[in-house]
């Protein structure tokens, strides 16, 4: 049986080196990129047994996309289509006052036409977990209702179930969001969301703890959970209200940080620890991966624990 089952997009992700522009690169480093993939990595690296499933176009670029998965030893299943394509994005730094810029590059990706029918629905049926994001019914009316089915039939099965907002103003309005999400909710033991996001796609205003009990309430979660950038992260679950201060890092590689903070988050809910030990583990890792290029948090337990710990930056011999 697995532990966690993730179902999403995941992409191939193109970075100029250093600040190049993408206008001017004459090379790029190739990465796999998507949320719920990197949810998947980092739950498999900080000791879950983790699946990641979506659908695929059956290329070499898709190809590389599933090996790069298997190699951090998430188990890949996925349909291969003879339709669709391999979504791809382009992913500019800079310092300030340019920062850095997303192109996305994914229109008629195959994963867009997945369906339950197609899914490993009985593989999530029987995991501890199943998580999924905002990007993902985004995509497509046809994800949409794929969503809401995969979701369903977990939580029928006594799964539980991980929801990230996520929100992408470039996929929808937050109006848009806010509908499908409001309908999705009610079958989510833990949200994840951003206390910006909980602001503007759901309309919530009043203080931190307010508008996660609030959210708590209104879905009946089990765990709800906002982050809040270099503010503490904030979960309500039942009657209880916990914060969690972030750790020290480095502001070197962001893109990624809130998927490492779900990972680490779960690695230890599903595994039966309680909700201020796994937000504790989520923020050590999310401090972690911001030091690692690429989308991925290449984590072992052992460092999250010395960051945890406190231990300093130095070489280890």
């Amino acid at each position: 049986m697995d532990d966690l089952v993730t179902f999403g997009e995941t992409m191939l992700r193109f970075s100029p080196p250093a600040d190049e522009r993408i206008e001017t690169a004459d090379e790029y480093t190739v990465r796999a990129a998507g949320a719920e993939s990197n949810v998947a990595v980092t739950a498999q690296r900080l000791g879950l047994d983790a699946t990641w499933t979506s659908k695929l176009p059956d290329s070499p670029v898709a190809r590389r996309v599933a090996g790069e998965l298997r190699s951090h030893g998430v188990t890949v299943d996925v349909v291969w289509s003879d339709g669709g394509r391999q979504g791809t994005f382009y992913l500019e730094t800079g310092d300030r006052p340019r920062g850095n810029t997303v192109i996305y590059d994914r229109t008629d990706a195959a994963v867009t036409t997945a369906t339950p029918a197609e899914l490993p629905v009985a593989r999530i049926e029987n995991a501890a977990g199943f998580h999924t994001t905002g990007i993902t019914p985004a995509l497509s009316d046809t994800l949409s209702e794929t969503t809401a089915a995969l979701l369903a039939a977990a939580q029928e099965a006594g799964t539980t179930t991980s929801f990230d907002c996520n929100y992408r103003s470039k996929l929808w309005s937050p109006a848009e969001a806010r509908d499908t999400l409001a309908g999705l909710l009610d079958d989510v033991d833990v949200f994840t969301v951003a206390e910006r996001d909980a602001r503007k796609v759901f309309d919530m205003s009043g203080e931190s703890t307010e508008i996660a009990t609030e959210l708590a309430e209104t879905f009946g979660l089990e765990v709800a959970v906002l982050t809040r950038g270099t503010d503490p992260a904030l979960a309500v679950s039942g009657d209880a209200v916990y914060e969690q201060p972030t750790f020290e890092s480095t502001d070197a590689h962001p893109v990624g940080t809130g998927d490492s903070f779900v990972g680490g988050f779960l690695s230890q809910y599903l595994d039966g620890h309680d909700v201020p030990d796994a937000l504790e583990y989520a923020a050590a890792t999310a401090a972690f991966k911001r030091t690692v290029p690429g989308d991925i948090a290449v984590v072992s337990p052992e460092e999250v624990e010395t960051v945890i710990d406190g231990g300093a930056a130095g070489i280890s011999r």
